[in-house]
């Protein structure tokens, strides 16, 4: 008997290590770029590890930039959307000298001639000769672009007047996991990719100054005072010269340029330095004079409360057409208030946390990306607002009350969609927004409601510290919650992921029962959750009970000792009832959900109130 379960814990064993297994590039590209014409040329060495179990024959690459041309996918998609995204309509009308393009022109594996052609905005690769399991390959590549007139995120000459805004800018091999490749083409949506090490040299006009992820290798070299507190500009003899920058441990590379940028230089007590980018204006000088301060105190909740941020650099850099997040950079728009300055600085800096450095497949888990930041981002917001370094905010508001009306909304619209549905194919901008941003923010804001703050803040410490640099699915964080919390949790991805059933309680009926009232509730909606009820009598005395859902196995642990736990309400039951020990002449009201933290989609029926005439 010990020899079976020997063998059937080994094959447990190795079943779990060979889902761990994730593949590594390592980047090395050089490009001259001419902003005369807004093109470039370049040469990329892609070493390949394959630490998957499978032979690759086959690869593919990303070709962002062809997706800004009139007829490509981007742009049919859009025109066929019922709520068009109105930044990629001027695709339609590009001119020839304002289109993107990337154009392979040479790739050789290992020194042999591959076979390869385009399909929009995916490269398809026949490989000369089979990558095995624990191999390594090199891809060597010469290639040429062009920089669109700026649309979505990448782009020339921004609306506030950027220069350049190099995001997916270069042939980007795709994601390859346990689900197989993941050649997705381009439509403005998320991003996938793998970790690895990127070394990219920029040949560019030297009246422009480049920020970009990782560390800047020749700031001496070129004469820019990266490591001072201003920009240094000498003359130099050529009309070119080269930004040499190194990131290591991520997954893409993004990089801005203009000829106006100021910079700002903030080295955070751990070591850590920031970077700000950013063209002056009258309008907002003081709002960017003021980011540093106010991001340094954002890094020291984030880090507490979320994990410790990797990396030795971050820069925030003026550039696309909102904000973007990319591994050690943000692009975001410049002109701005201090207050939505500071929004989008904040939202995009904890993407390092939930896009950066967890980094799962965004394209179909969009939510554990933007949702989770969307969270993370009104639990900072409210701080930097309770140490007063947001004007007009005292931190009291409602943390979430955007993402729950917004959430609201969407089922009320009934265009509602699954948030398992890959993020490329839903049937609206709408639907998707709303799911990956507002319910995805729910999603974390119920699971606090159904484990605690105190659970909940173990399990974003431990998802994070457990599964960084690791590419985590839904069941990874789950499992993390179930732990932390001591409680069963399938149930609740199953219905708040996998399906579109919403919450909808109520209190049905309440009656005098002697000395004791007896309460009625009624489950209206199909999600099952348990639930926290508040009785307050006419003196004003609050009791508080809470009804556990049996499909938990358990009860959250409330650090206040008056709360009182009733029977667990069985999920299939739509009705339940308590009897509690006050007189029904005794009661003023009966409320679900004091705190407003359920996602119960209609509550003018949680709140029950007794006559003042039946004293």
């Amino acid at each position: 008997m010990k020899i079976i379960f020997l063998g059937i814990f080994c094959l447990v064993t190795s079943a779990l290590h060979a889902q761990q297994w994730q593949q590594r590039v390592e980047y090395r590209m050089e490009i001259d770029f001419d902003v005369r014409v807004h093109r470039f040329a370049g040469i990329q060495q892609l070493v390949y590890h394959n630490h998957s179990p499978d032979t690759l024959t086959w690869v593919f690459y990303h070709l962002y930039f062809n997706a800004f041309q009139p007829g490509s996918a981007m742009d049919i998609w859009n025109r066929n959307s019922p709520d068009p995204d109105m930044r990629i309509e001027p695709i339609k009308t590009l001119l020839p000298d304002e289109q993107g393009y990337l154009k392979v022109n040479t790739l050789v594996q290992d020194g042999s001639q591959v076979t390869y052609f385009e399909n929009g905005t995916i490269l398809e690769v026949q490989l000369a000769r089979p990558l095995y399991p624990g191999a390594t390959t090199t891809l060597q590549m010469g290639f040429t672009g062009q920089v669109p007139k700026q649309t979505r995120r990448s782009g020339r000459d921004n609306a506030e007047g950027i220069s350049y805004s190099m995001s997916q800018w270069y042939p980007k091999l795709c994601a390859y996991d346990q689900g197989g490749w993941h050649p997705n083409p381009y439509i403005s949506r998320e991003f996938y990719g793998d970790f690895g090490d990127f070394d990219v040299k920029i040949s560019i006009d030297k009246k422009f100054i480049v920020a970009a992820s990782g560390h800047l290798q020749n700031a001496s070299d070129i004469g820019y005072g990266y490591e001072d507190s201003g920009v240094v500009v000498p003359e130099f003899r050529s009309d070119q010269i080269t930004w040499h920058f190194v990131a290591k441990d991520v997954h893409d590379f993004v990089w801005a340029a203009d000829p106006d940028y100021s910079h700002l230089r903030f080295e955070r007590k751990d070591g850590t330095v920031v970077h700000y980018f950013y063209q002056e204006t009258s309008y907002n000088a003081e709002s960017w004079n003021r980011l540093p301060n106010i991001i340094d105190h954002a890094f020291d909740y984030i880090n507490a409360q979320y994990g410790h941020y990797p990396y030795r650099t971050y820069s925030f850099i003026q550039g696309g057409d909102s904000g973007m997040e990319y591994p050690m950079a943000t692009l975001i728009t410049g002109n701005r208030s201090l207050h939505s300055l500071v929004g989008v600085a904040v939202h995009e800096l904890i993407h390092s946390w939930y896009q950066s450095v967890l980094a799962t497949n965004e394209s179909l888990y969009a939510w554990m990306d933007e949702g989770f930041t969307n969270y993370a981002q009104a639990m900072t917001m409210q701080e930097l607002a309770k140490r007063g370094l947001i004007p007009g905010e005292t931190g009291t508001a409602p943390r979430f009350e955007t993402d729950y009306g917004k959430y609201f909304q969407l089922v009320q619209l009934g265009i509602e969609e699954p948030m398992s549905t890959h993020g490329d194919h839903f049937a609206t901008n709408t639907a998707y927004y709303s799911a990956a941003y507002s319910k995805g923010c729910i999603f974390l804001a119920q699971l606090e409601y159904i484990i605690g703050p105190k659970a909940l803040q173990k399990v974003m410490l431990r998802y994070f510290n457990a599964w960084k640099f690791k590419h985590p699915r839904p069941e990874d964080f789950i499992r993390i919650a179930e732990k932390e919390s001591g409680l069963v949790l399938d149930w609740y991805y199953e219905y708040w992921i996998l399906s579109t059933k919403f919450i909808d309680y109520g209190i049905e009926n309440v009656e005098a029962s002697g000395t004791e009232t007896k309460i009625t509730l009624r489950r209206t909606g199909a999600i099952p959750m348990p639930l926290e009820i508040n009785v307050k009598t006419k003196r004003g005395t609050d009791f508080r009970f809470y009804i556990p859902l049996d499909l938990m196995r358990g009860n959250k642990q409330f650090k206040e000792p008056d709360w009182t736990i009733l029977e667990d309400w069985q999920w299939a039951s739509q009705q339940y009832s308590f009897v509690i020990p006050l007189k029904y002449s005794q009661l003023a009201t009966i409320e679900i959900d004091p705190s407003r933290s359920l996602a119960d989609i209609s509550r003018s029926d949680n709140t029950f109130g007794i006559p003042s005439d039946n004293e």
